[in-house]
C-alpha cells in the first residue's frame, strides 16, 4: 500500500485555480449562519469563500444550510472474514456518504485481524473501486516487533484493553504500559476500547440490557481509564466509546481526547429490552444516559463518532447471552443529532466541533471546516426536513436500527471533493474513496478541558 500524496503546499500550486463550481447559500462561520459562496477547485479543494463569486457554474441551495461533512472515527465494516451479507466496506461506506460522513476509521478487529502487512494491504485492496468515502484503516495494537511496520502503512492503531467482537484474548495488562510507549514512539493516533476484565462481574449470564451493564459495570470503564492516564505524554491517544459523566470528567481533567456515540448518548439500559441494545462497553442506567447527553450538549465530549458494528437481525434475535455485541449507526449518527439540534437541544457549534472539525485533525485530514484549503467534502442540511428513522428506509443490509421512530433530518445533497454524490437524500455519485492516511501530526488543540 502506497504512502499517500502528500497535499502540495500552497506555494507549490502556482497560479490560483478556476473554480470549477460556486455553491452559494447559508453556512455556519465564525459563530454565526450567513450568506457566503463557496468556490471549488477542479480537484476538490475549497478555494474562497465571498459574497459574489464568479468564474464557473452556480449552485443557490435556497434555505438549506452549508455544512462540513463529517469523519467517522469508530466504524466496523465486517470485510474480510464477515458474515455474508452482514456488510461490506461497499455498503458501509454508501451508508456513510448518505448519512453526511466523507471519512471513516475502520477498525481492525475482521477475520484475520489486522495484525501485520499482508493483512493490512489485503484489506486496503478492497477498498479502490468500492468505498464511496475515504476510509483510514487502523492496526491492531499488541505486544509484537510488527508495530513499526505497521505504523509505516496504517492510519492509526486500535487497542482493546477487554475481550470483544473478533478480539478474544486482548493483550495482557502487564504488557499495556510496554505497548503504550512503543505506540508513542510510533507517533499515530491510538484509540483504546478502555473497559478492564478484572472489573467484570460474572456471577450469572445477563439476561437483557439492564443485566449486561451491571455485569460490564461503568467501574470497568473507569478503572481502564485510570490504566491509560500514565502513558508517555507524546501518545496521541483517545478513548472510544465512552459512557458516563465521571468518565468524560476525568478525561477532560486529564487532558486526553475522547469520543460518545449516539446510542450511549440516546438510548440508556431500558429503552430497548433485547439483545438488539448489546453493546460493549454497554448501554447505561438513564442517570448516566441523561448525564452524558448534558455533557455532550455543554461541548465537553470532543468526538462523536458511531461505533457502527452491525450484525444480521436474525444473530441478534436470539437469546441475550448467545448473541452479539454491536448496533448499526453509521447512516444515523449525524441525522439524530441535527435533529437535536432542530429542537434546541443541542447548539450547531457544538455539534460541527464534535462530528465534523475535531475528528478530522485527529485523523490529520485538511476537511471538516469550511475554509479555504481544506477539502470540499460539504453538506446541504435542510432543517425544516425532519423524518422519522425507519430500518426499511436505511441502506443498511443487516437490516434494522435501534433507532426505530426516532426524529432525524437526512442531508438533502452530500459533496464528496466537490462532486455531488447525494441528491435528494439519494446516492448518486461515483465510487471515489480512496485509503487515506495522516497527512499531519494533527491533535484536537480547542479539547474541552475541566
Amino acid at each position: 500500500m502506497p504512502p499517500p500524496a502528500r497535499r502540495r503546499d500552497r506555494d507549490e500550486r502556482g497560479p490560483p485555480a478556476a473554480p470549477a463550481r460556486i455553491l452559494a447559500g447559508r453556512a455556519f462561520l465564525q459563530g454565526k449562519l450567513q450568506t457566503v459562496e463557496v468556490a471549488i477547485s477542479e480537484d476538490g479543494w475549497i478555494l474562497a469563500l465571498g459574497k459574489h463569486l464568479t468564474g464557473a457554474r452556480r449552485h443557490d441551495v435556497g434555505q438549506a444550510v452549508l455544512l462540513p461533512a463529517a469523519t467517522d472515527l469508530h466504524v466496523h465494516l465486517r470485510e474480510p472474514g464477515g458474515p455474508p451479507g452482514v456488510e461490506s466496506i461497499a455498503s458501509g461506506t454508501m451508508q456513510a456518504a448518505l448519512g453526511g460522513i466523507a471519512l471513516v476509521g475502520e477498525m481492525p478487529n475482521t477475520q484475520p485481524p489486522v495484525t501485520d502487512v499482508p493483512s493490512l494491504e489485503e484489506k486496503a485492496a478492497r477498498v479502490p473501486g468500492r468505498a464511496a468515502v475515504d476510509v483510514l484503516l487502523y492496526a491492531l495494537a499488541r505486544p509484537s516487533s510488527r508495530l513499526p511496520a505497521l505504523a509505516a502503512r496504517a492510519g492509526a492503531f486500535k487497542l482493546f484493553l477487554s475481550p470483544t467482537t473478533g478480539v478474544p484474548d486482548p493483550p495482557d495488562g502487564r504488557d499495556i504500559p510496554s505497548v503504550l510507549a512503543e505506540l508513542a514512539r510510533l507517533g499515530l493516533p491510538v484509540s483504546v476500547h478502555a473497559e478492564d476484565p478484572t472489573r467484570f462481574a460474572r456471577s450469572r449470564p445477563a439476561l437483557d440490557p439492564v443485566g449486561w451493564n451491571a455485569e460490564r459495570p461503568p467501574a470497568a470503564e473507569e478503572a481502564a481509564i485510570e490504566r491509560l492516564l500514565p502513558a508517555p505524554p507524546p501518545l496521541r491517544l483517545h478513548v472510544a466509546h465512552v459512557t458516563t459523566p465521571a468518565s468524560v470528567a476525568r478525561l477532560r481533567g486529564a487532558g486526553v481526547s475522547f469520543e460518545a456515540t449516539p446510542h450511549h448518548l440516546l438510548l440508556s439500559d431500558r429503552s430497548v429490552r433485547s439483545a438488539f441494545a448489546k453493546v460493549n462497553p454497554p448501554l447505561r442506567a438513564e442517570a448516566d444516559r441523561r448525564g452524558l447527553w448534558e455533557a455532550f450538549a455543554r461541548g465537553e465530549v470532543p468526538v462523536l463518532a458511531s461505533d457502527h458494528a452491525p450484525h444480521l437481525a436474525a444473530d441478534k434475535d436470539r437469546p441475550f447471552e448467545g448473541a452479539p455485541s454491536g448496533v448499526p449507526g453509521v447512516e444515523t449518527m449525524l441525522p439524530l443529532l441535527f435533529a437535536r439540534v432542530r429542537s434546541s437541544e443541542l447548539a450547531l457549534p457544538v455539534l460541527l466541533a464534535a462530528a465534523c472539525d475535531r475528528p478530522a485533525r485527529w485523523f490529520g485530514q485538511p476537511h471538516g471546516r469550511i475554509a479555504p484549503g481544506h477539502r470540499a467534502h460539504l453538506l446541504v442540511v435542510d432543517f425544516r426536513q425532519r423524518t422519522r428513522v425507519a430500518a426499511r428506509r436505511l441502506h443498511g443490509p443487516c437490516g434494522w436500527t435501534p433507532f426505530e421512530g426516532h426524529e432525524a433530518i437526512f442531508p438533502r445533497e452530500v459533496y464528496f471533493r466537490g462532486e455531488p454524490v447525494v441528491t435528494a437524500g439519494e446516492f448518486v455519485g461515483e465510487v471515489r474513496g480512496e485509503v487515506v492516511r495522516p497527512e499531519f501530526a494533527g491533535a484536537p488543540s480547542d479539547l474541552p478541558t475541566a
